[in-house]
């Protein structure tokens, strides 16, 4: 119920600042101001987004908990595409969400309502990899080779294919 309430309040929040701006500084100054917010925006979330993958690089060769980053990163994902929609309002969201300040506040407050059952990085259950026989894969274990993909029917012993045979298997 909340998100229809959502999709139908920002339009008409867009819409009354639209009104309301348009009435104040013109037509063409408010378009002006769309159209050069969406080009500073992508400039923004450009350089934020090279520099949250590089973060998100750096704590996995760390071996640290890549959540803050992983958040961060789709923050400002979504900052770009609220930039990118014309309106004020979802402007300023966007442009909030590109303070790395508001992105920490708002990941404080996910993460206080959001439980993580278990996190583990490098050997787990099955071995280093996963792999089975605690090999990881690639190393000799039974899944290696090649992988043929087909689909099968079974066929009782009763029943007699409807078909001559391939060649490929006894009848």
């Amino acid at each position: 119920m909340w998100l229809f309430v959502l999709f139908l309040a920002i339009p008409l929040i867009e819409i009354a600042l639209f009104v309301q701006v348009g009435g104040l500084i013109g037509l063409w100054p408010v378009l002006a101001i769309v159209v050069g917010t969406a080009f500073a925006g992508t400039y923004l979330v450009r350089n934020q987004g090279l520099q949250a993958m590089g973060n998100l690089q750096k704590s996995f060769s760390n071996l640290s908990d890549p959540s803050e980053p992983l958040a961060h990163g789709a923050m400002i994902l979504f900052a770009g595409a609220l930039l990118l929609t014309p309106g004020f309002f979802t402007d300023a969201c966007g442009f909030a969400l590109l303070v790395p300040g508001v992105r920490s506040w708002v990941f404080g407050r996910l993460r206080e309502r959001v439980v993580a059952k278990s996190f583990t990085m490098g050997a787990g259950p099955q071995g280093p990899a996963g792999g089975p026989n605690n090999q990881p894969h690639g190393m000799g274990g039974p899944a290696d080779g090649p992988v043929i993909d087909g689909e099968f029917e079974e066929i009782s012993q009763g029943e007699k294919p409807t078909h001559e045979g391939s060649g490929w298997t006894k009848h």
